[in-house]
């Protein structure tokens, strides 16, 4: 209420003592709080949904947050359009579209939501000269569409975000597992594509730690 101030209790009392311990108490959980807040920032990403019910928004949380790559090294927010009824998932600089029909399957979808979030790291992390360096170390014939008829598994741009996704996790449940040697996401092994990433934007972008990744499976069972 305006105007009243309330009555001044020792430090040294009863009263005061429970009062200063949870201050103590309320002080330590705050910071515990904001720690763990500054964790799920660093590698989560930074994006903002465009439409998607509540259960298909956490999806793509748990999509991401199932990798082990740090998303927050993309340097700009990402709106995420979830919508129903669209044919295949896509992306375009700071911008991706995934269909609610494929999040509503759950961690199927995961692989999707990563592989189209690992479009958002070559459009605005990597340059011309690291583009040109995976087109021949993923076996590609060009880059992104530039050569009129080449299918969609001949363009480095969609090996590498499907090599990205099953890299960073590489988990029975990920759909970007390679099923055969033709696969976008066998074009090179997860460590030694971890490996290369990591020399072009930074030892953050490498997790060699496998017990990471049995951890991360283990508890989404």
């Amino acid at each position: 209420m305006v105007g009243l101030t309330a009555p001044e209790v020792p430090l040294d009392s009863a009263p005061g003592r429970r009062r200063r311990r949870f201050v103590v108490a309320l002080l330590v959980a705050l910071s515990a709080a904001l720690g763990l807040s500054g964790t799920a920032l660093a590698s989560g990403g930074n994006y903002v949904f465009d439409g998607g019910t509540p259960a298909e928004q956490a999806t793509v949380r748990d999509a991401l947050d199932a990798s082990s790559f740090d998303w927050s090294l993309v340097p700009a927010r990402v709106t995420i359009h979830i919508q129903r009824g669209i044919a295949s998932s896509q992306s375009l600089p700071g911008q991706t579209w995934l269909d609610a029909g494929l999040l509503d399957s759950g961690t199927f979808s995961w692989g999707v939501v990563q592989m189209e979030y690992a479009q958002q790291v070559q459009f605005l992390l990597l340059d011309d000269e690291q583009r040109a360096s995976l087109v021949m170390a993923l076996g590609a014939k060009d880059w992104c569409y530039e050569v009129p008829g080449t299918s969609v598994k001949d363009n480095a741009c969609e090996r590498f975000a499907a090599t990205l996704a099953w890299a960073y996790w590489p988990s029975p449940r990920n759909c970007m597992k390679p099923a055969g040697a033709d696969d976008e996401s066998a074009s090179m092994a997860p460590a030694a594509f971890r490996a290369l990433l990591a020399s072009m934007l930074g030892a953050s972008a490498e997790t060699s730690d496998l017990s990471y990744f049995r951890s991360r499976s283990a508890g989404r069972r």
